[in-house]
């Protein structure tokens, strides 16, 4: 039996720099994510207290460590709200994180609670797709997790201590938190892939390693990373041209100017913010076909991205100086073919 591996403190000289890098972390994410990427904090309070290892707990600077991160949240999240006076914690936080958790935004998820119920399983089903080719071998690696667990002793080659009890408990908290949100998109659980994916490789190479077979690992690994960095590099801009925020911009882009607004109409996909804000600095506003009008009246340059069946209707006597650009493409989010319509007010 190998000798358990303890989540014990890391050499004098290493344990500043990880610590470093793990608050500044936890801060980058929640600039970039919000407040999942905070997630790991309490994966680490988890495994603490199964393993009952405080001596690792006082390492950690817990106090120092998360003042920290909070002045570096700070330091960008205070001048943010002042400029988008406090939509930045109204949309980001109130919107995006506690509206999506408690109701369903968007389409994506249960319309009743029975579907809330089916719904339950539904990251434990889009796991096998998301994390493709390695899901092939999920179910050997719960067989054999749930085969050391049972036994109570660590088996020669696959060995079971803390560090995979960290692995696990980190996955679980993040399949359970997003079970229960309302929302549901399959990219939800993405930050359980890292650590599922270390998972799978400790014991998988373990496997490897008695069988003989640790250059068949290496290959299948080698191989699969090449396949999805060319998937990556090539799909994208192929199957850019069928989705409709894509070809709003192109025809769009010349008459586009930096002081602009924008606005949308039952079409919410966050591409609309990654191609237009690259030209125009303001912020996508939301807004429902009774507000669209008013929304144009207002003086100073701006656009509205409508469903091409209402152009007519909200704005039948368009001034000659204003622009239309419709277009026809694929909706994602929705998993349709939408007709939208670029209306632009050039001034």
């Amino acid at each position: 039996r190998q000798r358990p591996v303890r989540l014990g403190p890391v050499a004098p000289y290493h344990q500043m720099r990880w610590w470093l890098t793990f608050y500044l972390s936890l801060a980058l994410g929640f600039l970039a994510k919000g407040p999942v990427a905070w997630l790991p904090l309490l994966t680490v309070g988890v495994t603490i207290i199964l393993a009952r290892d405080w001596q690792f707990a006082r390492h950690l600077k817990f106090l120092r460590g998360v003042l920290l991160m909070l002045a570096v949240v700070a330091l960008w999240g205070i001048p943010a709200l002042g400029q988008t006076h406090g939509q930045f914690l109204a949309i980001g936080i109130g919107r995006h994180v506690v509206s999506r958790s408690l109701a369903t935004m968007e389409g994506h998820g249960a319309s009743s609670f029975g579907m809330y119920l089916l719904l339950l399983a539904f990251y434990f089903v889009t796991i096998f797709v998301s994390f493709f080719p390695w899901s092939i071998k999920l179910p050997w690696l719960i067989r054999i997790l749930w085969r050391q667990k049972k036994a109570g002793i660590a088996d020669p080659g696959y060995s079971r201590n803390q560090l995979d009890n960290y692995l696990i408990t980190g996955i679980a908290i993040i399949f359970v938190i997003f079970t229960l949100v309302a929302t549901k998109l399959p990219h939800y659980t993405l930050p359980a892939i890292p650590l599922l994916a270390l998972l799978l490789a400790r014991h998988w190479q373990g496997a490897a390693a008695i069988t003989n077979h640790g250059s068949l690992f290496r290959t299948v690994a080698i191989t699969s990373a090449c396949l999805w960095i060319a998937i990556a590099l090539i799909i994208p801009p192929l199957v850019a041209r069928f989705f409709p925020a894509y070809q709003l911009f192109r025809e769009s882009r010349a008459h586009l100017q930096p002081n602009m607004q924008f606005a949308s109409v039952e079409f919410e996909e966050p591409s609309v913010v990654w191609y237009f804000r690259s030209r125009v600095q303001s912020f996508l506003t939301r807004l429902n076909k009774k507000n669209a009008v008013d929304f144009m009246s207002v003086p100073g340059p701006r656009f509205v991205i409508v469903p091409t069946s209402l152009v007519q209707t909200l704005f039948p006597n368009q001034p000659q100086a204003w622009r239309s650009f419709p277009t026809r493409g694929f909706n994602i989010a929705k998993g349709k073919q939408v007709d939208l319509t670029l209306v632009l007010k050039p001034d």
